[in-house]
């Protein structure tokens, strides 16, 4: 045998080995894509794929060959994603709203090939989530404009779901008409009351009425389906695309910075070992005793968690009552994360764990 030949049987024999690897680790993937299916996770983890390049290249003693298999890793988790997502292609994600809604702009972003489910309002989106009848929602939590989504944050506090993932969302409001108005003959603006107050100032400068709504999807199709000229909405260009209005004036709410946080609300919690670079939500309510809620807030800081927000809510079923809600960083899965919880649990009536996720939106 030459030397040719040497080498070949050495690269059959290899090539055979790396096949039973493979498929060893694509088992594995199939069970990292059912879990992250069950949590609404995304498929692409870029952080945790750089971390392992840096990691497995460094086996790799001749620099030329670690070169190669830096690129080597790279077409592998590639190849590792891509059946991920053909194994997740078919969560079902339920919002809020109708085709052309920001809310289902947020779904196909996080799950490309997911099968948005439109409902009704945020409860039902919820529930469909909760049933089982979709594998997440994704609900808006706040914008930075408008402020919080109380709705969904009562949802939270009495709900079963986990928030596994957030997404940040730029929000671009527009002014949509039927074909061939003029912008003079408007009288009367429809949308969703968050958008009409990211559009105040361009309605009041126009000297609009203004017309509450669903959401700016479905006063996208109310205009449209109302067939009058006096009427416009405040929507996106897909809302216009899909219900056949025309888009009479772009770019009109008041921020330039407007953007809308959307959660990825799931069954089932993401209890994978955390990150010091996490962020997680907290909701609770606190025994109706002097300082009880300054010794909760002092309990998070003492632990070294920087809190991001902090609201209160009412209690529906108790007057002049409140529950809270915080966003914290730091990884809660911790050791001290653990004993902080304890803590807490010491001066909260009700205290949940809502979810933890990256600290940066998608």
């Amino acid at each position: 045998m030459n030397e040719l030949e040497e080498a070949r049987r050495i690269i059959s024999e290899t090539d055979a080995a790396m096949a039973g690897l493979f498929e060893r680790r694509m088992r594995a993937v199939e069970q990292v894509a059912a879990y992250k299916k069950e949590r609404g996770l995304p498929v692409l983890d870029p952080e945790r794929e750089n971390a392992l390049v840096q990691k497995n290249s460094a086996l790799i003693g001749d620099p030329l060959l670690r070169e190669y298999y830096v690129r080597f890793l790279r077409d592998t988790m590639a190849v590792s994603r891509s059946y991920q997502n053909r194994l997740i292609s078919g969560i079902r994600a339920a919002y809020s709203g109708v085709p052309g809604a920001f809310a289902e702009e947020a779904v196909k972003t996080l799950f490309p090939d997911g099968i948005p489910v439109p409902c009704a309002d945020f409860a039902e989106a919820y529930e469909a989530a909760a049933s089982g009848d979709c594998d997440a929602a994704v609900l808006p939590l706040e914008n930075s404009f408008a402020g919080e989504v109380g709705a969904v944050y009562d949802l939270l506090f009495s709900g079963p779901l986990y928030v596994n993932g957030m997404l940040d969302l730029a929000v671009t409001q527009n002014l949509l008409t039927l074909p061939g108005a003029d912008i003079q003959g408007i009288r009367t603006v429809v949308s969703h009351p968050q958008a009409l107050g990211q559009c105040a100032a361009f309605i009041r400068e126009h000297g609009f009425e203004t017309r509450e709504y669903g959401n700016t999807a479905q006063a996208a199709k109310f205009v449209a389906e109302l067939g009058d000229p006096s009427f416009a909405a405040v929507g996106t260009e897909e809302a216009a695309r899909l219900y056949g209005l025309t888009v009479s004036a772009r770019r009109i709410n008041e921020s330039g910075q407007n953007t809308t946080r959307f959660a990825v609300l799931t069954r089932t919690e993401n209890d994978a070992p955390g990150r010091e670079d996490d962020s997680f939500l907290l909701v609770f309510s606190v025994k109706n005793q002097a300082g009880s809620l300054a010794e909760a807030v002092a309990i998070i800081g003492r632990r070294g968690y920087n809190m991001r927000s902090l609201h209160s809510r009412p209690l529906k079923t108790l007057l002049w009552s409140y529950y809270f809600y915080v966003e914290c960083e730091g990884n809660v899965r911790s050791e001290n994360g653990r004993a902080m919880m304890e803590e807490l649990s010491s001066v909260c009536d009700k205290l949940k764990l809502v979810g933890t996720y990256p600290a940066k939106g998608a």
